[in-house]
């Protein structure tokens, strides 16, 4: 088996931790020493059609939902962000704390969030779920 470079993506300024596809299979994500994670379309790699920032540390930690309308970015401590796809990457959450973080995953349904927290006194798993706003009329749609 050769392997064999097809494309390089430049813009990045230090080493990546890591990467994740969107579901749709066009768009990946990088995650970087240099506290940004960059958003990519494979289509056109000339430049990221998205930069994010980190608050504190390298971003080492990304997961796309399942839909393809979220991505999780983790510091390795204290800061998760959600991005919202469908909004450019420009709407976001914050979720701040105090911890190491060891990882972050997504349910198969998109309803909860998991985040790993590596202490040696308090380890724990933290799980986010999507809180829904429902009308009175919902229940008659």
């Amino acid at each position: 088996m050769v392997l064999q470079t097809v494309a390089t993506v430049k813009g990045h300024l230090d080493f990546s931790f890591a990467t994740a596809w969107h579901p749709d299979g066009h768009v990946f994500a990088t995650g970087n020493q240099d506290k940004t994670c960059r958003v990519w379309d494979i289509r056109n790699l000339s430049s990221s059609i998205a930069i994010l920032k980190g608050n504190l540390g390298a971003v080492r930690s990304i997961r796309f939902s399942s839909n393809g309308q979220f991505m999780v970015v983790a510091e390795p401590a204290d800061f998760v962000h959600v991005y919202s796809t469908k909004a450019d990457y420009k709407r976001r959450q914050e979720i701040d704390f105090f911890g190491e973080i060891s990882g972050v995953a997504l349910s198969p349904d998109d309803e909860s969030l998991y985040i790993g927290i590596w202490d040696r006194t308090y380890a724990s798993l933290l799980q986010y779920n999507k809180r829904h706003t429902y009308g009175y009329l919902d229940s008659y749609l």
